[in-house]
């Protein structure tokens, strides 16, 4: 789990940076605009790191993760996530 959010909180603060870079020199409102270019942002720089994950592993991690984990998630189906939380049950 916490690799999970770690991969989640990176590309925000990412984001979040990249849209108000993109405000120095323009003249964009403080308000929507500037939520709806870092949401864009946000969203683009995730994608590429994806992309880069998928060809080079250790350079997405470091783009997804910021180098704090050196894990990329696994994700299963539900049920199988029910069956590997689930307590044995005891005779």
């Amino acid at each position: 789990m916490p690799m999970s959010l770690i991969r989640t909180l990176v590309p925000l603060i990412v984001g979040a940076l990249l849209g108000q870079a993109a405000r120095v020199g323009l003249e964009l409102p403080a308000g929507a605009v500037t939520e709806i270019v870092t949401v864009v942002l946000t969203f683009a720089y995730y994608a590429v790191a994806r992309w880069a994950e998928t060809h080079w592993p250790a350079v997405g991690r470091w783009l997804l993760a910021a180098g704090l984990t050196g894990k990329a998630p696994v994700y299963v189906p539900a049920v199988t996530a029910q069956r590997l939380t689930k307590p044995e049950p005891r005779d």
